[in-house]
């Protein structure tokens, strides 16, 4: 029987998006504060951390899915299977925000509900001069229309990026006392938070 507190105790947070926007960056940025700027192509990784909040053990589970299209039943298992939803396109790339607004009607479809969980997320903000889609269009569609979150990254620059993964925890309803433990991650956590550092071990798969 597992235990509770003001939540859930278990979520998983999938990242969905167009080849080459950033998903892996941004995990690998909120993870391990890396950055790695070759591209390089991802079939699906699942990140397992354990926080402890109050004696009590919170997992988290991110997945890293593929931007590849090929894999049609692959991506709607893993919305099936999954709590909160990043949307992932770049700021210099207008189809792949088109990509998410197909991945959006997938999920609501597959969900079956238009209130799941969701942040849209533009990443890249560090290419001030080559950005090709408005951020301001970007946000009202987001808010206005599908009632969903908002924000602007850059993975590269580890802006925003703490705050993706706040939002996305918040709306699948873990507890809020977890939010200062993932703003400062592993050993760096202020001295007055009542949290343990996740743990080392990492339950990382990856299908190739």
């Amino acid at each position: 029987m597992s235990l509770e507190v003001k939540g859930k105790t278990h979520v998983r947070l999938v990242f969905l998006g167009a080849a080459g926007v950033g998903k892996t960056a941004l995990i690998r940025r909120f993870l391990q504060d890396t950055f790695e700027a070759k591209h390089r192509r991802t079939v699906e990784e699942l990140h397992s951390r354990e926080y402890d909040v109050s004696g009590v053990k919170i997992t988290v589970e991110i997945l890293d899915t593929s931007g590849s299209y090929s894999f049609p039943a692959m991506r709607k298992l893993s919305i099936q299977n999954s709590d909160a939803f990043a949307l992932v396109y770049a700021v210099d790339d207008p189809e792949s925000l088109e990509t998410v607004k197909r991945l959006r009607e997938e999920i609501v479809e597959i969900k079956e509900n238009k209130y799941t969980p969701m942040v849209v997320v533009g990443n890249k903000t560090d290419r001030v001069g080559e950005r090709r889609v408005s951020g301001d269009d970007v946000l009202s569609t987001v808010e206005m229309d599908w009632n969903s979150s908002y924000l602007e990254v850059s993975a590269k620059d580890n802006d925003n990026v703490v705050e993706v993964f706040k939002e996305l925890l918040q709306q699948a309803n873990l507890p809020s006392r977890l939010s200062p433990a993932l703003r400062r991650r592993r050993e760096t956590f202020p001295k007055h938070a009542r949290f343990r550092p996740p743990m080392n071990k990492t339950n990382s798969c990856t299908v190739s």
